[in-house]
């Protein structure tokens, strides 16, 4: 596809057409559906949006981190048509194909850990994490599962009772599912000063101890780093500290990385950059396809391989369309310099965010790994949540054409996914626009 990589407003944001059709879209489409952004994308390549009315945007959000390695990329519309013209479905439990054994072995080669791995493929990221929950009990024989505060892990029944934040997610839709449990998180920005991650696990496992007994747990689900709640990053020694005591325990470790995984980090998995984290299992999804509904779960084979034969897959887990742009998403993180740049990326950002705190009392912290970064704002000169600026700053970026994403459990985080085929020009772009709503501010 051919478009230029260059952020062109030619009306206001929304334009014409996209204010009919979401006429249209209100009439039809489930009021529980929401959108943030009421633009109609007509088509997309790289970091640019155009929309229906010839606007063209630059996404800094990446559909919240799906097309990690850009919209249209070649190798994964080449993959996909070449499957779809070739075999759309058969359900792997009933006649498998290649392409589905292709894509396990390469996120068993690149996942965390060097033990024996193996897969199971899925749909979506709550589909992931809720298979993650049978295949653990399965194993341990034990029913407890905790998760972690600030956390998000779907939307589903059993996955919104391991949310931390009900609203949106569960308001109204109870009762949910019990055996969760909630532990407290490492959260530098707002934990006591100075304490180290090994301070923060030590009251994590004492509350878990207390509280459930480790000897019901079947597993322990954490995020690396948190996605929805505004990419908090543990202090280091967390995670290898209650990875220490589940193995020491019996306890099944699990990071989720739908959101923090696939290169997005500069590491295929965001575990890897903590030595003496390696969890048993890992979910993913979002940045493994491209852009096809895809997700898996891979991990320790003897774990994976305690669920009996029939009790994981589905009808469209693992469709031969989506399995194939996971090769060819795969396959070219392993030949490209994708790795590399989410590095970049993320440096340039810290450096202009950075520069933009000294100036700008309002932001309370920049954080994240690679080419996922967030800013949490405050009230200036305090820890206090300022979600009014939040909510101006995004309205701001949208009218100018940048689309960016809120994030927190105080709806307070503004976060930062763009696509790793991103030019330098367009991020610089796009910051000024971020810097300039901050000035409005």
């Amino acid at each position: 596809m051919s478009l230029e990589q260059k952020r062109i407003l030619t009306t206001s944001i929304p334009g014409p057409k996209s204010v009919e059709l979401q006429k249209r879209r209100t009439a039809v489409v489930s009021a529980g559906v929401g959108t943030m952004l009421p633009v109609f994308i007509e088509r997309a390549h790289g970091a640019i949006l155009e929309d229906v009315d010839g606007n063209q945007l630059i996404d800094m959000g990446t559909g919240i981190g799906v097309v990690t390695i850009g919209h249209t990329n070649p190798g994964v519309v080449s993959a996909v048509q070449e499957q779809v013209a070739k075999l759309t479905h058969t359900l792997f439990t009933v006649a498998p194909y290649e392409k589905y054994v292709r894509a396990a072995e390469l996120l068993a080669a690149h996942s965390p850990g060097s033990f024996p791995k193996k897969v199971a493929f899925f749909n979506s990221g709550a589909e992931a994490v809720e298979n993650a929950v049978k295949i653990a009990r399965r194993a341990t024989g034990r029913t407890e599962i905790a998760v972690f505060d600030h956390a998000y892990h779907g939307r589903t029944s059993l996955t919104m009772a391991m949310n931390f934040k009900a609203h949106p997610y569960a308001t109204g839709f109870g009762p949910l599912p019990g055996s969760i449990h909630h532990a407290p998180m490492s959260y530098p920005f707002r934990d006591p000063e100075g304490m180290t991650g090994e301070q923060a696990a030590a009251r994590t496992i004492t509350y878990l101890e207390k509280r459930v007994g480790a000897s019901q747990l079947a597993a322990v689900f954490i995020e690396p780093i948190q996605g929805e709640a505004g990419f908090i990053v543990p202090a280091p020694g967390f995670l290898k500290t209650i990875d220490s005591w589940c193995k020491a325990n019996g306890i099944v470790m699990v990071a989720d990385e739908v959101q923090s995984g696939m290169a997005r980090t500069g590491k295929w998995f965001a575990s890897q950059w903590e030595d003496g984290f390696d969890p048993d299992l890992v979910t993913v999804a979002k940045g493994i396809a491209g852009g096809m509904p895809l997700s898996g779960v891979v991990g320790r084979a003897e774990i994976m391989d305690s669920a009996h034969a029939g009790g994981l897959g589905g009808t469209f887990g693992g469709s031969p369309t989506a399995v194939a742009a996971a090769v060819a998403v795969m396959e070219q993180f392993e030949q490209g310099d994708w790795l590399n740049r989410a590095q970049e990326i993320g440096a340039l950002i810290v450096k202009r965010l950075t520069e933009m705190m000294a100036i700008y009392p309002i932001i309370g912290e920049v954080r994240g790994v690679g080419a996922m970064q967030a800013f949490e704002l405050v009230m200036p000169g305090t820890l206090d949540p300022n979600q009014p600026a939040t909510e101006a700053l995004l309205k701001h970026c949208h009218k100018n054409g940048v689309v960016v994403l809120n994030a927190g459990t105080y709806a307070n985080v503004v976060r930062l996914l763009p696509p790793l085929s991103i030019s330098d020009d367009l991020l610089h772009e796009a910051l000024d626009v971020i810097s300039e709503g901050l000035a409005t501010l």
